[in-house]
C-alpha cells in the first residue's frame, strides 16, 4: 500500500518539476528573445532626456529638480525647453579686484520633431558664455566654466536624444562595431569569426576524433580501450579556460614563431584549440555508437572476406553514422558557443577578415567582454547578439539532422 502511494507521489513530484523546468525554460527564452528584438522595433526613449552634472538646483521648464544626477525626462514631441540654474563666475571690479558672483544662468533648447540629422535636431540659446560638444552620437554635451577655469569644476547638462529603432540589415550585414562613439552596431565580421574558427575546428578535429574513435572500438584491447577511454573522458571535463590557458601559453607562440608574425593571437590559434576541446565530446559520442554495432555485422563482413580495416571503415562505421552525426553536431554547437578559450587566443578584433594569420572576434567573445559595462542600445544589441547566435545553432543543426535523415532514409 505504501508503495503505491510512493509511486503516485513521484510521479507526480517528477511530472511537477518536469512542467515548471519546460516553463523555467520557456520563460527564459521568451526574456532573451524580447530582449534581443526590441531594438529594431522600437526607441530607446519616448523623449529627451536630460542629466545635470554638478548642479545642485535646477529648474526644467518650471518644474525645480534638486540634486539630481540620474535622468530628467522631456515630454515626447516637445519642441521647446527652458533650463535655469544658478553659478558662480570669476568677474573683476572697477579697482581690477577678482571676485566671484552668484550669476544666473539660462539655457534655452529648441528641438526640431522633423529633422532627420541628430546634430541639427537641436537648436541652443543662452545669455552667458558656453561650451557645446558632441560627444557621441545622440549626446550633446553644454558647459559652464566655473571659477577659477578649472574643467573638473564645470558645471554641465547632457541632453540625450532617444535612438531610432535600429535596421536589422545594418545589423547582420554592418562591417563596422562601435558602440560608443558612432552607436553603430554591424555584427557581420563576428558570424564570419565565429562560423569560420567553429568549421574550421570542424575540419581539423572530426575527422581526428573520428579516427581515434573507430581505432578504439575497433582495433584496441577492451582493457586499453577502458583506460584510453577514461582519459577521454576526462579531457572532456576541463574547464574552458584551461585549454584557453594552454592556448595562451603554447599554441599562440608556435603560431606566432611558425609563421613569423608580429602576434600569434589569430583565427588559427582559436582553430587549434577549439578542435581540441571538441575531440573528447566527438571522440566519446562516435566510439559508443561504434560498439553498439552488433557483432553479426562485423562476422557477416569478415566471413565475406573483408580485412578488419575494411570492416571497420565500410561496415560498422556507416553502420553507426546516427550517433557519429550526433557526436559532430555536439561538437559544432561546442565550437560555435566556446567564449572564455576564444577570447584568449582569437585576438577580438571586430573586423571582416578571411586571412587565418589575422585577428577575429566571435558573436560570444562580444557578448563576454561587453555585457559588463553595457547599457542602453548596446545592452540590447548584445541580447540580440545571443538571439543571433541561437539562430545559428539551430540552423546549423538542422542542416544536419536533415542530412542525418537522409543518409538513414537511403540506407
Amino acid at each position: 500500500m505504501y508503495r503505491k502511494y510512493a509511486d503516485v507521489f513521484f510521479k507526480h513530484l517528477v511530472s511537477i518539476v518536469a512542467l515548471f523546468s519546460v516553463l523555467a525554460l520557456g520563460a527564459i527564452l521568451l526574456f532573451v528573445f524580447a530582449q534581443g528584438s526590441m531594438p529594431f522595433f522600437k526607441s530607446t526613449y519616448s523623449g529627451i532626456r536630460l542629466v545635470p552634472q554638478r548642479i545642485d538646483e535646477i529648474n526644467v521648464n518650471g518644474t525645480i529638480y534638486y540634486n539630481h544626477n540620474t535622468f530628467i525626462d522631456i515630454p515626447k514631441n516637445s519642441e521647446h525647453i527652458l533650463i535655469q540654474f544658478s553659478s558662480w563666475e570669476l568677474t573683476e571690479n572697477s579697482d581690477d579686484e577678482k571676485r566671484d558672483v552668484l550669476v544666473e544662468q539660462s539655457l534655452d533648447i529648441f528641438i526640431d520633431n522633423n529633422e532627420k540629422d541628430q546634430q541639427k535636431k537641436l537648436q541652443f540659446g543662452s545669455n552667458g558664455e558656453v561650451k557645446f560638444t558632441y560627444p557621441e552620437s545622440y549626446v550633446y554635451t553644454v558647459s559652464w566654466t566655473q571659477a577659477g577655469g578649472i574643467a573638473a569644476l564645470e558645471k554641465r547638462i547632457h541632453v540625450i536624444l532617444p535612438e531610432p529603432p535600429y535596421g536589422i540589415g545594418k545589423f547582420l550585414g554592418g562591417l563596422e562595431w562601435n558602440p560608443d562613439r558612432n552607436k553603430v552596431f554591424g555584427i557581420l565580421p563576428m558570424i564570419a569569426g565565429t562560423l569560420m574558427a567553429s568549421f574550421g575546428a570542424v575540419l581539423l578535429g572530426v575527422p581526428v576524433a573520428l579516427l581515434c574513435a573507430l581505432f578504439m572500438a575497433e582495433f584496441l584491447k577492451p582493457k586499453s580501450a577502458s583506460i584510453v577511454r577514461s582519459g577521454v573522458e576526462l579531457l572532456a571535463g576541463i574547464p574552458s579556460v584551461v585549454y584557453g590557458f594552454f592556448g595562451l601559453m603554447v599554441i599562440v607562440p608556435f603560431v606566432r614563431t611558425a609563421f613569423d608574425i608580429p602576434s600569434g593571437n589569430t583565427m588559427l590559434s582559436a582553430i587549434i584549440v577549439l578542435a581540441l576541446m571538441i575531440l573528447p565530446t566527438v571522440i566519446t559520442i562516435a566510439e559508443t555508437s561504434l560498439r553498439a554495432v552488433p557483432l553479426s555485422v562485423r562476422e557477416a563482413s569478415l566471413s565475406l572476406g573483408a580485412s578488419k580495416m575494411q570492416t571497420a571503415w565500410n561496415v560498422v562505421l556507416p553502420h553507426a553514422n546516427s550517433g557519429v552525426i550526433a557526436g559532430v553536431i555536439l561538437g559544432i554547437s561546442r565550437a560555435v558557443g566556446e567564449t572564455m578559450a576564444v577570447i584568449l587566443v582569437a585576438g577580438n578584433s571586430p573586423h571582416l577578415t578571411f586571412n587565418p594569420l589575422s585577428s577575429v572576434r566571435t558573436l560570444t567573445s562580444t557578448i563576454a567582454m561587453e555585457m559588463g559595462y553595457a547599457s542602453g542600445r548596446h545592452s540590447e544589441m548584445l541580447f540580440s547578439i545571443g538571439v543571433t547566435l541561437f539562430s545559428i545553432i539551430l540552423i546549423l543543426n538542422s542542416f544536419i539532422l536533415r542530412f542525418r535523415r537522409r543518409v538513414e532514409s537511403e540506407s
